[in-house]
């Protein structure tokens, strides 16, 4: 074995910076692989790669070879690679050599600087006995179906699936050996099913020994993960072995001691030695381990894999895919046993069941007594891995079974479906499967895990029929391209029959499955559910399109059942299939059927079961859960949880989902109710009562989480009781057909357009509705499959007694026809009915089935309406070249020869490419409309000679070779050669909707002539055509007959069309036997229609339309993201291909990316949709868009993806909304390729006044000189003079035009107004430099008769005599002259100067934006003015439409857009004019109108003086890192630009500007004012941050008076003084005199007025007099009052958007601002407004902090009194880093403190405004400083010092200097009361009214002193935990300097001056003097205790000594020992003497 271990590695910073990388070694032609390590430049992976060598040992010649390279980029970019020679390995086995930092050299051997570091170790084959591994128990796991017992147990794989093939063994058993080694263990949550909780949340934690994972938090009880997770383990096997790998599956909506749902446990061995090293896609069974008695909890999927060094890990998703459900269920054994019940099946019979035998393929559909039943149908059921069958029941199509299937099932049942096989055979021998179908469980039980409180039923079903789907039947007996849906793998395409089944649970458990007869009496019992009612369903085709190029004829055929089914022979015919169509070119890449105004119907009529109780519930909790989810997507779209727009869409949400719960079902018939229906009606009802209580309970004041996950919740319950199972109607099926063979087909379920008498709630959702329907293929295989057809139908469905409503829903009329085609031949020049051959006189129309005029019999009901006519169908004619542009003839031309002889032509000379025969090219004519580009030439390019010939040997009976070569030979009897000539259609004719129009003849009442009524062909089969021929030999004629009912009925007739018109059993007969003749000769022959479909002639059904309405699409295509290119390059040529029904175009091709941006806008003019419009806007077609790799224009083969798109449908233009663009999915094969960015919208689709042009842009590279105008109408134009010189002035000379045109009385259809401008050039050079179209004519058309309708004109266009004899007087007398100027008093100045100090023109702005706090001085009391302000531009506001009176503006476009950088660059310039059209007498003797547009002003340029006020911005895009910007303002006008970089506002969204600008201007020539604002930025350019752009030319001439509003009042001065360059009587009298109105009268003193009729009174206009005093005289205030009523512009501020060129659309922020523009002509105006943003004033604030009482202590000494060390702070809000605070008060054992502290605070305060202004650095490193607003606010704070931890806070003090409360004069006063600013209100019941609080501000008062309180918050209750006596002086900056003061005490100590505090002597720092800290701590409060203690310790020792020293003392008086040594002495001395007397 080899071992290299890669260590790390070194990439260079020149070769990439921090790349993906991975390591590749190549041993022995053997790669191995590391991990990919990210974003590092010193990748580290410490990974060991392994080669096994066998019996191969190493040599000197064996080397390795490493590579470094880099991921994303793999295979193509290395960073280097280097060759390690193994020799030294080999010769020290066992040892690891490292090899470090080894250089990479690139393949041309030069160093890269990259370095890798390795260790290479070898170790020998060493050859051991075989020994077998450990075996784990195996019997802790039990793998078992779902139906296993308890005591069965089974090995983890089936013995024999082992080496089946099924589960590969990757590697061999081997030795593992005791030592340490690599393992990987792999663990794969697939999904959970049945988890026995409620209302879950459920995540699966994973634990693999003592690693933990967890996989994503699902909902549900049966919930998706598809996660794995990998941990790797270096240990010795033995011990990794018996570790667990651990599944819980847990609720995370739980309390984690509640949150275990279920858990598994299996050994890490057990798993190794499973086969393969794996478990794969087995199922684990889920328990409790503290509730075993709960039995299983559910089950999870999981994938467990274990690998050592060199195994290789299975292919999981193949081997699940191999594997059965029920036989991979891994049960553990300490499970109890699971409960086990029996599930009963019931068959009882079938219908409709196939006949598939061989050799009947052509005779299915004759009639039963002719051929008989071939079909021996029987049942087989299969459930949890076992199948039972019913007998078989020989030759009967309605076959009779009542047989008793009997499953054992357990609880929770794992199997979910049970399949029903409807097979044909014998029971033992080889069945054909006819069809398959499903039931589900959980769909028919209930378990009532989901709400707690509902409780569950067992399945439960029928009886009812279950319908059986299947392959078509023509397709079964051949190559079947359905048999996946045969066999029941995908979905059932046809309807294969019925079964009547039903299901019951039996709760007694049977050991084995069983089958047994049903008895007679439960048989009998069934009769009373089969009742059968007749239903009709009928269809209108309106539109057919994106079909494949196909030349068959095509048709549709629609049917229920049988019912419909053409190849069905047991129900009668019925019109169930349109008529015979030919595909049509839709001019670019689709091809549609040309159905137009005549749409094909079908109508079927037949008998079923009475479901509609069911279908009516299923609709209704369709509608319940549709309206749900469209709430709950509103509600999950805010943004901002709390709201009025939470509030309104919950309440929205809560209201419907209540009534919608409340509402009932429809009543249950309980004679023919199962089960099932009252389990589910009860289920259902009070599962919608309890959702229904649950919403009213919820508030939109909660959470909007949580309001959300309720809903979700709600949504999801009322879904999984939607499912109706019992709805016996099969589906309605759409085929296509071509050439009678199915190509396509659509199922469309019975509950979607069933009609129900319910209510609306309850019919289908598409009931009577258009809807679009998406057929799919045959055969479906890999890459791009087409659509085969995109369908729009209306279908209807319901009982023959409720059709009537389906007249209400058809559109059009409807007609029925009998048909029949009258054929001839020509023979000698004579056309008749001899030598037809097989085709007879009449037949249908592929000539092969006889249909006799005089055969055709009636249907029952109806009778024939008018006589037989001659129809030519037009839609069969129209040949291959519709709608090309561009055609490719050829023919080939042949000869013949015998061998040895000349070539000859053949008998057929001239042929196509298949040998038919064709026309001579010399005799092929050119078509008209078409032109011929190339004359005839013979193909080279190709494998032909010289010549062009090809040549051949037939073969007989072949008439043509089957090879052609390009070399003659001598045995060669046939050649040919191709020639080819290329026409074009002529582009100058009449459009493709005109030429097809004309062809069809839409909409035309002429009846065809007599001519035109053959169809001309050259053989039978070729393509007919009306035009005659010379070589025509084959003509027919349609013959139609129109049928009509022939008594009223209440059933609609169209369904009772049974039965055929003229077909007859000898008919059949004949066919048969011819049939049978051709099977005998087994001659091949190309097979027509009516050979491969024996059809029944039945009516044909057309809905008529008499009006189409026509539509514009626009497509506005921008971007596609994230497309998947091809497998062979990493790119594409994205091109996306737009179809539209009959319609379709391409995008341009953008190359080399996979995110192509278009921004294109496709238009499809001129679009024919027939039906009322309001259902096309809530049906509107879909646009279909597929992407393609490659050129627009190309045919790419490889497929991007396909997204279809709904537009919005607009059929009221004023109504119009420019639609958003959406993101729509791309898919190509099922799964998701990408998205797209567009929009689509479906629009429904003369006195003239040019004034002039204006912005004309250069044309190819020239500015324009000389233009005229062109204008266009109705087939007439006029054309105006060229301008002379457009730059000077670019008016026309001559303004106004008379045209007469034609016009149509409907408005609607009036044609457009074309404007066209052309630049007159030298030599003669007119391009059309600008055009424009106007399609909305009818807003220009007036009665010039009426008064009051004639052209108004501005009022400032005066005529040169008005101006000069108003200019007199206005030169001579300046503006203020009105109104003299009385001397004032010095008082009265005073008062004024203080007055106008409080007011100004930014309080006449706060006044009108409502923030009256910021005006000011009473503003509104003194009655001054107020502004408009105006949320939009000013031409925006309704009333003054768009300023837009005497010209409008249309742009002009450009047709090519030659450079997509600037902003608009279509538009070549705009047009000023204006239309009027009304209509003229056609009586000459009558007089002419009046003419329009009189009293025109001059035209000539102005000179203007343009004032621009520019107040703020606001919602700026932020355009620094920082998120803001530095603003700026740009402004200019015609070539004046003016700007102040330098007066930039920094770091701001919300700049306040409050700038004036004058410029002067030349109107018209510069009339567009634009305003940009840039940020600063310190090297240039700048960023433009938007721009608006004001048309001056508009306001000046606008009637509206928009150059100059009017103020509320006429003031001579003040923020209201009138700014105008006349007054408002010469206004008024101008506006009388241009309206043609009486002039006003006003009496000299200005009290009364009379104007139109009407007097006004001043003083009924003025009640009250302004105290300001500063009105005008009373007749200029009269004549203002009357100009208000004018409805001219006001004094105003607009708000205008700011748009860029970068983000067009995007709003870039707003601007206030207006425009003032003053004619020079008129004299000078009046001053202009000074709007200079308010400055701050600088004020000094001086706060003395005397005392502190009451303050919360918080300390406790030594002997538990409490005490704080107490020191104040203080700063003003937003000046935090100023902070200040006075010195420390220690020891305050009371709260009381003194301080005489000072703190002086410096803040620049605005008075009007009420706030401080701060400027500072965001950062240190900010350039500018950021001004902020904040309210003059006090904080003072008490704090307690702590010295060796966090200082605690006791108490704060927040002061408003502008609304203080007044302080307490002694602290006892001083409470919490004085800081609430309505605790003096009283409740409005309350008798007592006690007086408000009055506050003060200190800038009024200025000085302040007294006790206020400092509260601290308690249970959200405040609480005065200190108080603090303080003076408050506020002085202005002149006043501080005078009188100086110091901050704490410091010099200059003035003012007052401050002394140090007296303090007890207890306030000190204990350390700094220890024996002062004993005396007051110890000593002086506890002198007497130690004293005392002191006595009491001398005692203690004297009595102590006592105590030592009596008993001593005592036992001495008692025993005297002194007297006892005396006495004791006398008799030893006697003693003594005896003794010696006695010696």
């Amino acid at each position: 074995m080899l071992r290299v271990v890669v260590l790390s590695a070194h990439i260079a910073p020149e070769s990439a910076d921090r790349p993906d990388t991975c390591v590749v070694a190549n041993f022995r032609d053997f790669e191995r692989r590391t991990r990919v390590v990210q974003k590092e430049q010193d990748p580290i992976w410490n990974e060991t790669l392994v080669w096994y060598l066998d019996a191969q040992p190493l040599d000197s010649s064996s080397y390795v070879t490493v590579e470094l390279l880099d991921w994303i980029s793999q295979g193509e970019r290395s960073f280097g690679a280097a060759s390690f020679s193994l020799a030294s390995v080999a010769e020290r086995p066992k040892v690891f050599i490292t090899i470090k930092d080894q250089a990479l050299r690139d393949s041309s051997l030069e160093a890269t600087g990259n370095t890798i570091t390795l260790k290479i170790a070898f170790t020998p084959f060493e050859v051991k006995p075989i020994q077998q591994p450990k075996k784990f128990e195996c019997s802790k796991f039990v793998c078992c179906p779902v139906h296993a017992k308890d005591s069965e147990q089974e090995e983890l794989v089936p013995r024999d699936r082992i080496g089946a093939g099924e589960i590969p063994l990757p590697t061999p058993k081997r030795d593992l050996g005791n030592k340490k080694q690599v393992f990987q263990v792999r663990v794969g949550i697939i999904e959970c099913r049945q988890l026995q909780e409620n209302n879950v949340k459920p995540v699966v934690k994973v634990s693999i020994a003592d690693h933990v994972f967890r996989t994503r938090i699902r909902f549900g009880n049966n919930p998706f993960y598809d996660e794995t997770f990998v941990q790797n383990f270096n240990e010795i096997p033995s011990q990794l072995f018996e570790e667990y790998i651990t599944i819980q599956v847990m609720n995370s909506k739980a309390l984690r001691a509640d949150s275990l749902i279920g858990v598994f446990k299996i050994e890490i061995g057990l798993v190794y030695e499973s086969p393969g090293h794996a478990l794969i896609a087995k199922w684990l069974t889920l328990y409790h381990p503290t509730q075993l008695h709960t039995g299983l909890r559910g089950y999870v999927k999981v994938n467990l894999c274990v690998l050592g060094a060199g195994d290789r890990a299975p292919d999981a998703e193949k081997v699940a895919a191999t594997e059965e459900l029920e036989n991979n269920i891994l049960k553990s054994a300490v499970m109890p046993a699971a409960r086990m019940i029996t599930l009963q099946i019931y068959i009882y019979r079938a219908e409709d069941m196939p006949q598939m035998s061989e050799g009947i393929a052509y005779f299915r559909t004759l009639p039963e007594d002719l051929f008989g039943d071939y079909v021996d149908p029987s049942v087989e059921v299969n459930f949890a891995g076992r199948s039972l069958r019913t007998k078989v029941v020989y030759g009967d199509a309605n076959p009779h079974w009542n047989q008793l299937m009997s499953f054992p099932m357990q609880l929770p049942s794992m199997c979910d479906l049970v399949k029903f096989t409807v097979l044909d055979g014998d029971q033992y021998g080889t069945s054909d499967i006819l069809g398959t179908a499903f039931l589900s469980l959980s769909q028919i039980s209930y378990t009532g895990a989901k709400v707690s409180d509902l409780s569950g039923f067992l399945p439960c079903f029928g009886p009812t029929f279950l319908t059986i789907y299947g392959s078509p039947s023509e397709f079964v007996s051949q190559g079947d391209p359905f048999a996946k849906q045969r066999l029941g793998s995908d979905d059932g395409v046809d309807y294969r029959g019925r079964i009547l089944v039903e299901v019951n649970t039996n709760k007694e458990a049977i050991p084995n499955q069983t089958v047994e007869s049903i008895p007679d009496e439960m048989v009998k019992r069934i009769e009373r559910y089969l009742p059968r009612h007749q239903y009709g369903l009928c269809a209108v085709f309106y539109s057919a399109t994106m079909l494949t190029n196909t030349k068959e004829l095509i048709q549709f055929e629609v049917s229920i059942g049988n019912y419909g089914n053409t190849l069905d022979e047991t129900c009668k015919p019925l019109p169930s299939t349109t008529q015979y169509s030919h595909a049509v070119y839709d001019g670019h890449r689709y091809y549609y059927l040309p159905w137009y105004d005549t749409k094909p119907m079908v109508a079927v009529s037949s008998f079923w079961e009475d479901v509609t109780y069911r279908i009516a519930c299923f609709n209704t909790l369709q509608v319940v859960h549709g309206r749900l989810k469209r709430n709950l997507d509103a509600l999950k779209a805010i943004r901002v949880a709390t709201g009025p727009t939470t509030d309104v869409a919950w309440n929205r949400l809560q209201k419907e989902l209540t009534e919608d719960c409340k509402k009932s079902f429809p009543a249950l018939d309980m004679h023919t109710a199962t089960v099932l229906d009252q389990q589910m009606q009860k289920l259902r009802t009070q599962l919608l009562q309890k959702i229904a209580r649950a919403a009213i309970s919820l508030r939109s004041t909660d959470p909007l989480q949580k309001l959300i996950a309720k809903a979700e919740n709600w949504l999801n319950l009322i879904a999984s009781i939607i499912p109706e199972t019992q709805i016996s109607l099969p589906d309605v099926v759409i085929w296509m057909l071509c050439d009678d063979t199915r190509v396509a087909y659509a199922r469309v379920k019975p509950h979607k357009i069933m009609f129900s008498k319910a209510g609306p709630y309850a019919k289908g959702r598409l009931c009577g509705k258009t809807q679009t329907i998406f057929l799919k293929g045959a055969q479906s295989k890999g890459g791009y499959t087409p659509i085969p057809a995109l369908l729009r139908v209306r279908m209807w469905l319901g009982r023959l007694a409720d059709s009537a409503e389906w007249m209400k829903c058809c559109e059009g009329n409807i007609v029925v026809y009998a048909e029949t085609y009258e054929n001839q031949r020509k023979m000698h020049g004579i056309w008749g009915t001899k030598d037809l051959m097989d085709h007879p006189n009449f037949s249908d129309v592929t000539g092969q089935v006889s249909l006799p005029k005089d055969q055709f019999r009636l249907p029952n009901g109806w009778k024939w309406d008018g006589d037989w006519t001659v129809e030519p169908q037009r839609r069969l004619l129209l040949d291959t070249e519709t709608n090309h542009t561009e055609v490719l003839e050829e023919v080939y031309e042949n000869q013949i020869r015998k061998p040895g002889r000349t070539w000859k032509l053949a008998t057929i000379p001239y042929s196509d490419m298949r040998g038919a025969p064709a026309l001579a090219k010399g005799e092929m004519v050119c078509p008209s409309g078409w032109n011929v580009v190339e004359d005839w030439k013979v193909e080279l390019n190709r494998a032909v000679d010289d010549a062009g010939w090809e040549y051949g040997v037939v073969i007989p009976p072949a008439e043509m070779p089957r090879a052609w070569i390009a070399a003659e030979k001598t045995y060669h009897t046939h050649r040919r050669r191709r020639w080819f000539r290329k026409r074009c259609r002529n582009l100058d004719s009449a459009s493709r909707e005109e030429l097809m129009s004309t062809f069809l003849k839409l909409h035309s009442k002429k009846k065809a002539d007599e001519e035109e009524v053959w169809e001309y062909a050259s053989l039978y089969g070729w393509k007919f055509h009306l035009e005659r021929r010379p070589n025509d030999v084959i003509r027919r004629r349609c013959w139609r007959r129109k049928l009509a009912p022939s008594v009223p009925s209440r059933v609609v007739p169209i369904f009772l069309l049974e039965g055929s018109l003229g077909m007859e059993l000898q008919g059949l007969e004949k066919i048969k036997q011819r049939l049978t003749v051709k099977k005998q000769e087994e001659k091949v022959v190309e097979q027509t229609p009516s050979q491969n479909l024996l059809k029944m002639n039945t009516p044909l059904l057309f809905c008529v339309f008499k009006h189409p309405v026509y539509y514009q699409l626009r497509c506005y295509i921008y971007q596609a993201r994230d497309l998947v290119g091809s497998g062979t390059k990493g790119s594409a040529d994205p091109v996306a291909h737009v179809s539209f029904l009959h319609m379709s175009q391409c995008t341009k091709a953008i190359s080399g990316t996979l995110h192509p941006c278009w921004d294109e806008t496709l238009l499809f003019e001129n679009i024919l949709i027939y039906g009322d419009p309001r259902g096309t806007e809530q049906n509107p077609p879909v646009v279909a868009l597929e992407f393609f790799d490659g050129p627009a224009g190309g045919h790419s083969e490889f497929f991007m993806g396909r997204t279809l798109c709904s537009p919005t449908v607009c059929l009221d233009l004023s109504q119009r909304r420019l639609p958003r663009l959406y993101r729509h999915a791309i898919l190509r094969e099922q799964a998701e390729a990408g998205h797209l960015l567009a929009a689509f919208e479906l629009l429904l689709d003369k006195k003239i006044l040019a004034w002039g042009l204006r912005n004309m842009k250069n044309y190819n590279l020239l500015a324009i000189s000389s233009p005229n105008l062109q204008i266009e109408c109705g087939g007439d134009y006029i054309q105006t003079p060229p301008i002379k010189n457009l730059q000077e002035n670019p008016n026309f000379l001559i303004n106004v035009y008379l045209m007469k045109v034609y016009l149509p009385i409907d408005d609607d259809y009036a044609p457009p107004i074309e404007l066209k401008v052309v630049d007159h050039r030298e030599f003669g050079y007119k391009p059309v430099v600008g055009q424009a179209t106007i399609r909305a004519v009818s807003q220009y058309f007036c009665d010039p008769w009426e008064e009051g309708k004639s052209h108004n004109l501005p009022t400032r266009a005066i005529s040169k005599l008005k101006m000069k004899e108003r200019l007199s007087k206005v030169i001579q007398k300046p503006w203020w002259w009105r109104v003299p100027k009385p001397q004032k008093k010095a008082k009265e100045k005073a008062e004024e100067e203080e007055e106008e100090e409080q007011v100004d023109w930014w309080s006449k702005y706060y006044v009108a934006t409502g923030d009256l706090a910021k005006s000011g001085g009473h503003y509104l009391e003194r009655g001054f003015d107020s502004v408009k302000v105006y949320s939009c531009e000013l031409e925006e506001v309704p009333e003054f439409h768009g300023l837009q009176d005497f010209c409008q503006t249309f742009r002009l476009y450009r047709g090519k857009v030659v450079d997509e950088s600037f902003e608009d660059p279509m538009v070549g310039g705009e047009f000023k004019g204006l239309f009027r059209i009304y209509p003229l007498p056609e009586n000459p003797n009558v007089p002419p109108p009046p003419r329009q547009f009189q009293g025109l002003p001059e035209n000539v340029a102005q000179l203007c003086l343009v004032r621009i006020y520019i107040i703020r911005a606001f919602n700026l895009q932020p355009k620094d890192r920082n998120g803001l910007c530095d603003p700026y303002i740009k402004i200019k006008l015609g070539k004046k630009k003016i700007g102040d970089r330098e007066e930039y506002i920094p770091n701001t969204l919300q700049p306040i500007f409050g700038r004036t600008y004058e410029l002067s201007c030349s109107i018209p020539v510069e009339k567009d004012l634009k305003i940009s604002l840039f940020d600063f930025d310190i090297f240039p350019p700048d960023d433009l941050i938007g721009d608006t752009i004001i048309d001056l030319e508009n306001r000046l001439m606008s009637h509206y008076g928009a150059n100059c509003g009017l103020p509320q009042t006429y003031c001579v001065s003040g923020p209201s003084q009138w700014r105008d360059q006349v007054p408002p009587t010469e206004l008024l009298a101008n506006y009388a005199f241009l309206k043609n109105m009486p002039p006003p009268e006003i009496s000299d003193n200005g009290s009364k007025a009379v104007f139109l009729g009407k007097a006004y009174q001043l003083s009924n206009l003025e009640p009250k007099m302004p105290s300001h005093g500063l009105l005008g005289p009373a007749k200029e205030r009269m004549a203002l009052h009357i100009l208000h009523t004018c409805r001219l512009v006001p004094e105003h501020i607009e708000t205008r958007t700011l748009y860029s060129s970068i983000q067009p659309g995007i709003e870039q922020g707003k601007v206030q601002m207006w425009v003032d523009v003053f004619p020079e002509s008129l004299g000078e105006p009046g001053p202009p407004f000074d709007i200079t943003p308010r400055n701050p004033k600088r004020y000094e604030l001086r706060c003395i902090i005397w005392n502190t009482k009451d303050v919360d202590l918080e300390d406790t000494n030594i002997f538990g009194d409490r005490m704080s060390d107490i020191y104040v702070k203080g700063w003003l809000e937003g000046l935090e880093e100023e902070k200040q605070k006075t010195d420390i008060h220690y020891r305050s054992l009371t709260g009381d403190g003194n301080f005489n502290w000072r703190f002086i605070f410096t803040m620049d305060y605005m008075p009007m405004e009420q706030i401080c202004i701060l400027t500072k650095k965001q950062h240190f490193w900010s350039l500018d400083e950021t001004m902020h607003k904040v309210p003059p606010k006090l904080i003072i704070q008490i704090w307690d010092n702590d010295k060796f931890s966090a200082d605690d806070f006791l108490g704060i003090l927040e002061l408003n200097l502008t609304s203080m409360p007044p302080p307490a004069k002694r602290p006892q006063q001083c409470t919490v009361k004085m800081l609430l600013e309505d605790h003096g209100r009283a409740s409005p019941s309350s008798p007592f009214r006690h007086r408000k609080q009055k506050r003060t501000s200190l800038f009024v008062q200025k000085n302040m002193r007294g006790w206020w309180p400092c509260i601290v918050w308690e249970d959200d209750k405040p609480r005065v935990s200190g108080k603090v006596e303080m003076t408050l002086e506020l002085l202005t900056d002149k006043e501080a300097e005078e009188r100086p003061a110091g901050k704490g005490r410091d010099e200059p100590n003035m003012n007052p001056f401050l002394k140090v505090p007296e303090r007890p002597e207890t306030s000190f720092l204990w350390f700094t003097a220890p024996l002062k800290s004993l005396r007051f701590v110890i000593w002086q409060k506890s002198k007497w205790k130690i004293l005392i203690f002191f006595c009491i310790v001398l005692l203690f020792f004297l009595f102590c000594a006592f105590i030592y020293s009596a008993p001593g003392y005592l036992a001495m008086k008692l025993i005297n020992p002194m007297k006892e040594i005396h006495f004791n002495r006398r008799p030893r001395k006697r003693k003594h003497k005896a003794k010696k007397k006695h010696t």
